[in-house]
């Protein structure tokens, strides 16, 4: 079944929600909309879309997008791709683990490389970064720090592990230079 003629079942089992073809998938304009969307999807007899393979989310650096894969196993219909666009400021999307058990953790891994948040998820934490870990690493305003240079917390971890660090890593790591002070591009006129 083709994209259009999804859009035109849903409009008619969804009237409120706006729905565009984007491609060869579905965009739910209304964050809000999402779970009327899936509901009517997976309950619709011609579709039955209840397998939900994956969930992932992507950067537009305008917006924050989350880009879902759907199937269903009786009527071998799939796979039909649903996409959600959030602000980057307040990525807020209704979490669909009530929907599809599938959902939990994928949507932890995109809330915790993306930002973005699954309103209703019972359990929304990093899965892959630690807990105090800042930014988002998948994000494309992320800025990494330097590989290359460890600090005092850096080295003590790796002690305390058994893990051989270089001495000229450990120096700079204990004895970092000083910040360089803001000076004036041209020394003061007397």
């Amino acid at each position: 079944m083709k994209a259009e003629d999804i859009r035109a079942k849903l409009e008619k089992n969804v009237p409120s929600a706006k729905i565009k073809v984007v491609r060869d998938s579905l965009l739910v304009e209304n964050p809000a909309d999402l779970h009327n969307v899936v509901l009517a999807l997976k309950s619709d007899s011609d579709l039955r879309l209840d397998y939900l393979s994956s969930l992932t989310a992507s950067d537009f650096v305008d917006y924050l997008e989350t880009v879902y894969h759907l199937y269903s196993i009786d009527k071998r219909i799939g796979p039909v791709v649903l996409r959600v666009r959030v602000k980057r400021d307040n990525p807020k999307i209704p979490s669909l683990v009530a929907i599809y058990r599938g959902a939990e953790f994928q949507e932890r891994e995109a809330y915790d490389t993306y930002g973005i948040t699954y309103e209703g998820h019972p359990d929304l934490r990093r899965i892959f970064m630690w807990e105090g870990f800042e930014g988002f690493p998948m994000r494309k305003d992320y800025e990494q720090e330097d590989s290359e240079t460890l600090d005092k917390d850096d080295i003590e971890w790796l002690d305390r592990n058994g893990v051989k660090v270089p001495d000229e890593m450990r120096q700079k790591a204990l004895n970092p230079p000083a910040p360089a002070e803001d000076k004036p591009a041209t020394p003061p006129a007397s």
